[in-house]
C-alpha cells in the first residue's frame, strides 16, 4: 500500500496493466453489478442540469425509467447511484455498433455539456471507498475486464497511466505526480 495525502493506494494500481478494449467487452461495466454507478450529490445535480442535452442520446425506454426513478437513486446499501433499466443496465447508456456507451459522456464529448460523467465511471476499474480519515483506492479485478487486462499487458500500459485523467480529476495534479514518482521508483 502507498499513502498519498489522505489516500491509501493499493499496489495493484501501479503493478497491474490495463487498457479498456470496448470491441471485446462491449461496455459490460455499464450493465454488470448489483446497482448503478456511484454518484455524489453534486454529480446527481450536474446530471440533472445536463439531462436536457443527454436525453437526446438515450432511448425512450431509458428516458421513461429516469422519469420514473429520478436522476439518481438510493440502492440497497444506502448509496446514491445512477438508475438502472430492468435492474441491470445504467439508464444513461445507449448502444452504438453493439457497444454500450454513456449518453452523458457523449454529450460532453460533443461539446453540449460541461460535466463528463460520474467520476466513479471515469475511474473504473479503480474503486474508491471513502472513510472518515482516508480514501481507499483499489483495483477491482472482475471477469468482464479480462480483455482490458490482456490489452493493457500487450501495450505494457500501467493502470495508473491509463487512468491518469480521472485520477487527476479526483485527487489533483500534485497527488498524481506523487503516485507517478512512487510508481517509477517502485521495484516490486
Amino acid at each position: 500500500m502507498l499513502e498519498i495525502g489522505r489516500t491509501i493506494v493499493s499496489m495493484d494500481i501501479i503493478e497491474k496493466q490495463f487498457l479498456c478494449d470496448l470491441l471485446k467487452c462491449k461496455g459490460a461495466c455499464c450493465v454488470e453489478g448489483d446497482s448503478g454507478a456511484p454518484v455524489t450529490h453534486e454529480e446527481a445535480e450536474a446530471i440533472k442540469e445536463a439531462y436536457p442535452e443527454v436525453r437526446s442520446y438515450i432511448s425512450k425506454a431509458h428516458q421513461d425509467e429516469i422519469s420514473k426513478q429520478g436522476f439518481a437513486v438510493i440502492d440497497l446499501d444506502g448509496d446514491l447511484v445512477t438508475p438502472l433499466v430492468n435492474n441491470r443496465q445504467c439508464a444513461y447508456t445507449f448502444e452504438e455498433k453493439g457497444i454500450l456507451k454513456c449518453g452523458i459522456e457523449k454529450a460532453f464529448l460533443d461539446g453540449k455539456i460541461k460535466f463528463r460523467k460520474p467520476v466513479s465511471c471515469h475511474l473504473f476499474p479503480i474503486r474508491i471507498t471513502e472513510y472518515k480519515r482516508f480514501d481507499a483506492v483499489n483495483y477491482q479485478q472482475i471477469d468482464i475486464c479480462k480483455p482490458g487486462r490482456q490489452c493493457g499487458k500487450s501495450e505494457k500500459l500501467p493502470l495508473y497511466v491509463f487512468l491518469k485523467e480521472p485520477l487527476i480529476r479526483k485527487y489533483g495534479e500534485e497527488w498524481y505526480e506523487q503516485l507517478s514518482y512512487a510508481a517509477e521508483n517502485y521495484h516490486g
